[in-house]
């Protein structure tokens, strides 16, 4: 008896904005000034180092909400369930639902109960909440589902992470190109199959890093009320390239599973050179050059959406829709992801 995941869901949404969308913009320093090199500069060394492209972001009259019901709902037509037999609806997010043209959160009924409602699930016993745990939330959604299925408290958990990060970006901040939208979503049961979830491993670090990612004011000191997300990017990467190898290779441990077995890495989609280096890094632990193709990306077209990353490079993985990568049964992927908190964590799963 086993974990698995049964069905998978996703919705990207149709808007491509590209870097030349930039050109135009007014990138201030946080201090207020304005930077010394032309915004083509600024541009190309962003998409040096995160390998962005374009990003996607919603339609004006969709909400997060809106695109994590999409994705639930492509995860229960693939799963092939009743939908009134799921037991858990856990969606992570960060910011709630944020209308276009403002940045204020709500979350008031909890985005869950709001994809609930929309499912048209009557079971009052279907629990829905919400987790916010940073990128890494769907990854700790499903372990909480994992846990639930292990303990006997239900059978079948739809998990979701969903974002619309182009409503809280600061204009005037060049790391409002990073950001992104998206949703994905999975279906978890126990089944026959052993393979599945077989280790999972997740921390906090919050003494020193809890602010390495906050809300903070804009960099145009004349909007002083509205408050955006911030981040402190070279912390952040010293941060994430210390510790996600060594959780990831703390969570193959405890699986039992060589690493010669693996075959994929899934990881949070935040920029291409810190995923390289945390790759890198782990493979280096085992004394290892990096597998070629073992590192799906999809930052390049989708950027950063936070919690969905992994969820849609998932959906798209197990739908063949990316180039040289391809997942069949018995396969070993690991998931990885670092971010607001700092909550850092992993899983080792088995198709």
């Amino acid at each position: 008896m086993g974990v698995n995941i049964i069905g998978t869901g996703s919705y990207i949404p149709e808007n491509q904005v590209k870097n030349t969308a930039f050109s135009k913009k007014k990138f201030l320093n946080s201090d207020g000034s304005p930077f010394q090199a032309t915004n083509e500069v600024i541009i190309e060394k962003f998409r040096a180092i995160t390998g962005i492209n374009e990003r996607r972001y919603v339609d004006k009259d969709l909400n997060t909400s809106d695109i994590a019901f999409f994705a639930a709902e492509s995860a229960i037509l693939d799963a092939n369930i009743d939908r009134e037999d799921i037991d858990y609806i856990i969606l992570a997010h960060n910011f709630g639902d944020v209308s276009w043209g403002s940045s204020q959160g709500d979350t008031l009924p909890s985005l869950a109960s709001r994809v609930k409602n929309r499912l048209r699930i009557k079971n009052p016993k279907c629990v829905a909440y919400d987790i916010l745990f940073g990128c890494p939330g769907w990854i700790e959604g499903v372990i909480q589902g994992h846990a639930f299925i292990k303990s006997g408290i239900a059978k079948k958990c739809l998990v979701i992470g969903a974002e619309t990060l182009s409503r809280i970006v600061d204009p005037y901040d060049r790391d409002s190109m990073i950001y992104a939208d998206g949703a994905g979503a999975v279906i978890i049961e126990l089944t026959n199959d052993s393979n599945g979830i077989l280790a999972h491993n997740s921390a906090s670090y919050t003494y020193e890093e809890a602010y390495f990612l906050f809300y903070g004011k804009s960099y145009h000191k004349t909007q002083k009320e509205t408050r955006y997300i911030k981040m402190l990017g070279r912390k952040i990467y010293e941060f994430a390239v210390t510790h996600v190898p060594k959780a990831m290779a703390d969570c193959l441990e405890k699986s039992g599973i060589d690493i010669t077995e693996v075959k994929k890495v899934l990881i949070h989609q935040a920029n291409e050179k810190m995923d390289e280096a945390i790759i890198s890094r782990f493979y280096a632990l085992y004394h290892m050059d990096v597998p070629k193709h073992c590192m799906p990306m999809t930052i390049g077209e989708f950027g950063n959406s936070s919690v969905a990353t992994i969820p849609t490079l998932l959906d798209c993985l197990l739908n063949g829709k990316i180039e040289n990568h391809n997942l069949t049964k018995g396969d070993v992927v690991i998931f990885a992801s670092v971010g607001a908190g700092m909550n850092i964590n992993a899983m080792v799963y088995k198709l």
